[in-house]
């Protein structure tokens, strides 16, 4: 039996395996309005139909200030949701997954072009906007000077994103993950690099992840019981003085105390001169590391597309999900390939059920007999 294939339920969802599309942002938006197009309906469809077990909608502002750029998504307002809405209830009719969202807030890398136009900072010619963070440190030295939050600006922040959550739930997502990695806010709070504060969210790991804690209570506070909410975090930066897996140990720890359902476990982002060291399954040693202190479900992401590493990840206990990003681009089917070479069975859409393996099993190679038929489209 395939532990990758396996069911695992989290509250009052229960996932058909433990393959997850990852979210990964589209910049596709195309009147700077944070609204989903045609793109997102196709983009989320495709990998619906594909077997995973949960999918992620890309990393979704909860503010206008809070987007990467003019063209990401947003959930702040009745347009936005309609639209979020519209994409989920078509994922949720024809396809296999369950569906969920990433709210994040950029912080100090907002205001910045689209990664396909250099990603860069915007100039004020192209209207860029005020960016925030926990201390007034750029992200590189050409990049805008963040204002540092004060108390009012940290508590619009948190309203922002309870807001968001509510709309979430009447948009029909199923799991809620807070984006707390790759550099944007709130791994800003967490990483040492870049918060600098004197303050009680300043200092010690416990006073970094103090407001972070605080907006995940106050989402918790007001999403679905039955409903999972988790979080990714970067537990390392790749930067000597960063942060480490000893404190996303601390963090996950007190997260699970608030109630958190599963930890999504990636790295860096947070400081330009961070140094890399990428392999297939590199980011899964960290992931391990959390699995091993914490009692709630982890999640590993980074170049896990071999199926065979995947099922070890779980089968060893490295892990609970495999997450899939460029891989799930690469091969939108890849959970009903990865099912067929581990000799276990992913689902279908009622559309697609001929194509199984098992309907045509000549073409796979699994019946060595001719077989006889009527249906000329065997």
């Amino acid at each position: 039996m395939s532990k990758l294939f396996s069911p695992i339920t989290l509250r009052g969802e229960t996932f058909n395996n433990r393959v997850v599309v990852s979210p990964m942002c589209q910049y596709a938006c195309e009147a700077e309005d944070g609204v989903m197009t045609d793109w997102h309906l196709v983009n989320m469809g495709q990998y619906a139909i594909g077997a995973a077990g949960l999918l992620f909608v890309e990393a979704t502002g909860v503010s206008p200030e809070g987007r990467i750029s003019k063209r990401c998504t947003g959930l702040w307002n009745d347009e936005q949701e309609a639209s979020m809405k519209r994409v989920v209830d078509f994922c949720k009719k024809y396809g296999v997954a369950k569906m969920g969202i990433q709210l994040g807030h950029a912080g100090r890398k907002a205001s910045t072009r689209p990664p396909g136009e250099g990603g860069t900072p915007l100039t004020a010619e192209e209207g860029a906007w005020q960016t925030v963070a926990p201390s007034a440190i750029p992200y590189a030295p050409d990049w805008h000077v963040p204002q540092e939050l004060d108390r009012e600006g940290m508590a619009k922040i948190k309203q922002d994103f309870v807001d968001a959550t509510k709309r979430a739930d009447r948009a029909g997502y199923d799991v809620i993950e807070m984006h707390g990695g790759h550099g944007y806010l709130l791994s800003q709070f967490f990483s040492p690099l870049s918060n600098q504060r004197s303050d009680e969210y300043g200092g010690s790991v416990e006073k970094r992840i103090k407001f972070p804690l605080e907006i995940f209570e106050a989402m918790r506070a007001v999403w679905p019981e039955d409903k999972p909410l988790g979080i990714r975090i970067s537990a390392v930066d790749w930067v000597e003085g960063g942060s480490t897996v000893e404190d996303t140990i601390v963090y996950s720890k007190a997260l699970q105390d608030l109630g958190c359902d599963f930890i999504d476990i990636t790295t860096a982002g947070v400081d330009h001169r961070q140094k890399i060291s990428v392999g297939k399954g590199y980011q899964v040693p960290m992931a391990a590391a959390v699995k091993a202190a914490i009692d709630i479900p982890v999640m590993a992401v980074g170049m896990l597309n071999d199926p065979h590493l995947a099922e070890s990840v779980i089968a060893e206990g490295k892990a609970d999900f495999v997450m899939h990003a460029r891989g799930a681009m690469y091969d939108p089917r890849w959970a009903w390939h990865a099912a067929f070479e581990l000799g276990a069975e992913a689902d279908y859409p009622k559309n697609y059920a001929r194509c199984k393996p098992q309907a045509w099993p000549e073409a796979f190679g699994l019946n060595r007999e001719p077989r006889v038929t009527t249906d000329q489209r065997a």
